[in-house]
């Protein structure tokens, strides 16, 4: 899944021929913050969000929802992920139970 700051560059800046301070100034954010954006290495925030529908349309919330499917692909895809594990939290459990009736732990 694409990082939302493209679309914002292939969907919004490119068609409309924007270059970065002019897109930013459209914004009211700085050039670092757009470019940061539009390169992957930050996110939508809600603000960036309600500024991307002021300047560009399409919904706050539709800017938004981008940032959180994107921000959940990543976490579903993230291999470290103890949801990726079906047995964790059996195991975690069983660990739990078998302390709980252990005559050698105590209450």
């Amino acid at each position: 899944m694409p990082h939302p700051g493209l679309s914002v560059r292939h969907d919004c800046l490119e068609p409309l021929g924007l270059t970065g301070t002019e897109a930013a100034r459209r914004l009211g954010v700085s050039r670092k913050q757009l470019s940061e954006l539009v390169n992957g290495r930050s996110g939508i925030s809600p603000e960036m969000a309600i500024r991307l529908d002021k300047a560009f349309g399409g919904g706050a919330e539709t800017w938004y929802r981008l940032q959180s499917a994107y921000d959940r692909h990543r976490y579903r895809s993230n291999s470290s992920n103890p949801s990726r594990t079906p047995n964790a939290c059996a195991r975690h459990k069983r660990s739990i139970r078998s302390r709980a009736l252990s005559p050698h732990s105590s209450p």
